[in-house]
């Protein structure tokens, strides 16, 4: 139980952090591909949610809540440490903006679907 408060802890605060913007994070190069997702080019989202927004979102059970994102970027990058997530706007739609630390030190980030729970791609 301590475990997913946290996740949902850290995941609010990011989303705090990115609403300001993704950071410098955001402007790395692309990092090397780990899973069987191909790589896009890196996607730039419209905005991101404040975390009381992300909390209606995911209490009105209009998104999955971030530890399922989270689920379902594991599965890509198993290994990987998630330091990052924000629900943000991306075209007509919610996505996740994972960022994830890989065991090598590279970072990876992460789209997932927010309405589904799909990854969506990486890069």
């Amino acid at each position: 139980m301590r475990y997913a408060i946290a996740l949902v802890a850290i995941s609010l605060t990011a989303a705090a952090l990115a609403a300001g913007g993704l950071g410098s994070m955001a402007d790395d190069g692309p990092a090397p591909q780990t899973g069987a997702v191909s790589s896009q080019a890196p996607l730039r989202v419209e905005a991101c949610l404040s975390p009381a927004d992300m909390r209606e979102e995911v209490g009105e059970r209009r998104v999955i809540p971030p530890v399922a994102a989270i689920r379902a970027a594991r599965s890509v990058i198993p290994r990987a440490e998630i330091q990052r997530a924000s629900l943000c706007r991306y075209e007509d739609t919610l996505v996740y903006m994972l960022t994830a630390l890989r065991r090598d030190g590279h970072f990876v980030h992460v789209i997932v679907d927010a309405r589904t729970g799909t990854v969506a791609g990486q890069y």
